[in-house]
């Protein structure tokens, strides 16, 4: 199964709900997802998640603020860890025990910060509040291999526009998934997105040409 550059934000799920919307994710071609810490009883959505999933989907956790929070996502079998803001302790500790950090920059000091410390990736966030312009102005100026993917306000609509611009993927939330939404809605939501993405990449690849 062709895996797609979005990581689906799951924010509110409860344990109940986790496999279920992790199957269909998987299903419709999404294979990372989030948990953010401030959903209830997260750290259990995500063990359940994992041992479900095995290797065929990155799970991990989002909202991370605090060192000992990194040290309990990789207990629940996290491997992904996720911030709004960068701190270097945090990479630092993610990065100590093997997991994935992608922190969150709005600025270039903070990206470049970011990838000093060791960052995986970065997280552009709030998106919406750049723009495609700002990051590719980033993209000048940063080492070509660096990901970045961008959260919030990227979606269906403008996937295009921000691929064209040097995102290599997105954070989508609400457009995938709300509290207590079956998971056959969640499917339908998935298959919308994935369908948008696969579009968006074909027509920047037909701008960029050969």
């Amino acid at each position: 199964m062709t895996s797609r550059s979005i990581i689906a934000v799951l924010r509110g799920i409860t344990p109940d709900e986790a496999v279920a919307v992790a199957e269909v994710l998987l299903e419709a071609g999404i294979d990372r997802i989030e948990v953010p810490l401030n959903s209830p009883r997260p750290l259990d959505s995500i063990s359940a998640m994992a041992q479900a999933m095995g290797d065929h989907v990155l799970v991990g956790a989002g909202t991370v603020t605090a060192t000992d929070e990194v040290r309990e996502v990789a207990d629940a079998g996290g491997r992904l860890v996720l911030s709004p803001h960068l701190d270097p302790a945090i990479v630092a500790e993610t990065k100590r025990l093997g997991l994935q950090s992608w922190p969150g920059v709005f600025t270039p000091t903070e990206a470049f910060r970011a990838l000093a410390c060791g960052a995986d990736g970065l997280k552009l966030f709030p998106a919406d509040h750049l723009g495609p312009s700002a990051l590719a102005a980033l993209r000048v100026v940063l080492p070509k291999r660096t990901r970045i993917f961008a959260f919030g306000g990227a979606g269906a609509s403008n996937f295009a526009a921000w691929l064209a611009a040097g995102a290599d993927g997105f954070g989508v939330g609400g457009a995938l998934f709300s509290p207590g939404l079956p998971a056959a809605e969640v499917a339908e939501r998935a298959r919308h997105v994935v369908a948008a993405y696969d579009a968006a990449m074909a027509e920047v690849a037909r701008y960029q040409g050969p």
